[in-house]
């Protein structure tokens, strides 16, 4: 491992809106921050933004200047990325912003039911083998998870540049009926975009140099009713887009 990273780790745990659990056995592990962030950690009472796979906190750190109000957390199981974001918040002395480090998998073991408001998912691995579906980000699973820590119609955002994943998390919004806010296979286009969607990651300038077109989808996750995993990956247009990406 090279200094840097060993020096940005040193820092991590020096900085005191950074959570990185030690623990063997996550399989029994409940953080006790879950269901204590605002008492614990922002002292308020206001709403709770998650950034998944935050890498390096870009949209964690641009939010929380626009939005002084909500609190904002990063996830991401690399520490390096977030030292980044860490730094950052902790230089500008952001109260509203920690960054916990762990796989998100294992998220709910860290909030409680309705602790959070609204998620982002940012430039996630598409996992475009079919194998590989239940690791999708946004696939009915994980979805499941995510309803267990939103309140009730809670908001999740997503921001790709693959036309693969736009396309299937399109599908699973619709075959479970979930209700979609905003929409577009060409975000820079739409005349409707905020200072908000203009934040650009790291890894979406990358995409945006490299000629890539970024997609968004906005939709809340009701309480009621179980999910379905759609049939995407048998068709013919996933074949096509998978051929695209």
């Amino acid at each position: 491992m090279g200094k840097g990273k060993l020096a940005k780790f040193r820092e991590n745990a020096a900085f005191e809106n950074v959570f990185q659990p030690e623990v063997a056995d996550f399989l029994n592990y409940t953080s006790p921050l879950k269901g204590n962030w605002r008492q614990q950690v922002f002292k308020n009472n206001n709403p709770i933004v998650l950034e998944l796979g935050c890498g390096k906190g870009e949209y964690t750190v641009g939010m929380a200047r626009m939005f002084p109000g909500k609190n904002f957390i990063g996830v991401d199981i690399k520490g390096a990325r977030i030292w980044t974001g860490a730094k950052q918040s902790n230089t500008e002395q952001m109260p509203n912003v920690a960054f916990l480090r762990t796989r998100i998998e294992i998220i709910d073991r860290f909030f409680a039911p309705d602790e959070v408001d609204e998620i982002w998912i940012t430039f996630p691995d598409p996992q475009m083998k079919k194998r590989r579906a239940k690791k999708r980000l946004t696939s009915s699973a994980f979805l499941a998870m995510y309803k267990r820590l939103l309140a009730d119609g809670g908001i999740v955002n997503l921001k790709t540049d693959s036309r693969f994943l736009y396309y299937y998390t399109c599908e699973v919004a619709k075959v479970n009926n979930l209700p979609i806010e905003r929409q577009t296979a060409d975000l820079y286009s739409e005349p409707w975009i905020d200072d908000v969607l203009n934040i650009k990651t790291y890894y979406e300038q990358l995409h945006i140099d490299d000629g890539n077109t970024i997609h968004y989808l906005k939709f809340r996750l009701p309480q009621e009713g179980e999910l379905v995993e759609p049939d995407f990956d048998d068709t013919a247009e996933a074949a096509e887009l998978i051929g695209k990406n």
